[in-house]
């Protein structure tokens, strides 16, 4: 499939081109790493290598989403990515088959990263706020969140990816430790820990709401501006 008929697939015709935002400040955001209590549980997984990481993931019992998911879903992709899609939860789908972004909201996604030229495996990881699926896939409580944290700050620790994005308001309010409205923060970088990070929509999201796929064509081209800067 090539450019065009990946924007076709995604719904956006004609090419849009990026808009020059105006110039703002970074957003600073507090380090997510102090949230979390340094308990015995935070301090184990801190010192995890993959494997560990992943049998630690399909144990955990650390909050009440264990008791309704099918199977945990730690990530997927390059450990050595440069790029971090972080999204919020696992749906149904991906809840059957171990893996984050799969069904329609996964195909408009691998669609969106080969709009920038990236490939799913391909220096770039896939991951999300809570491992677990949520039942009925609500949203996820901040209890949950906060129970999965150690997991996704130790993936973060172990990938160093060069730019970390954000799909959707959960997932950004998780990094970025703070109420997070997407039309506001799109379109700038912020900072996770020293490690800059972009806010987009989430692909779940575009489906329901077709006229903001070209905002999220703008926020791919930024995203691929700012990679080529760092």
């Amino acid at each position: 499939m090539n450019r065009d008929q990946t924007l076709k697939e995604m719904g956006l015709g004609p090419i849009w081109k990026l808009r020059q935002p105006p110039k703002k400040k970074r957003g600073a955001a507090s380090d997510t790493a102090s949230a979390a209590p340094v308990d015995a549980r935070t301090a184990a997984i801190a010192a995890m290598g993959w494997d560990e990481l992943q049998q630690a993931v399909a144990d955990c019992q650390a909050c009440e989403l264990c008791k309704t998911r099918k199977q945990a879903v730690l990530g997927v992709g390059d450990p050595d990515a440069d790029w971090l899609f972080v999204g919020e939860g696992p749906g149904a789908e991906e809840d059957e088959r171990g893996e984050p972004f799969v069904g329609k909201a996964g195909k408009l996604l691998d669609n969106m990263l080969a709009a920038i030229d990236l490939q799913r495996g391909q220096q770039v990881y896939i991951a999300n706020a809570v491992k677990c699926r949520p039942p009925d896939n609500r949203t996820p409580e901040p209890g949950e969140t906060a129970a999965c944290w150690p997991f996704l700050a130790r993936q973060i620790e172990l990938i160093q990816p060069k730019l970390i994005v954000t799909l959707g308001k959960p997932a950004a309010q998780t990094l970025l430790q703070q109420e997070v409205k997407i039309a506001d923060a799109r379109g700038r970088v912020h900072d996770f820990a020293g490690m800059p990070l972009i806010v987009t929509y989430h692909p779940a999201y575009l489906l329901r709401n077709l006229p903001d796929k070209a905002k999220a064509w703008e926020d791919l081209c930024f995203m691929r501006q700012t990679m080529r800067a760092l």
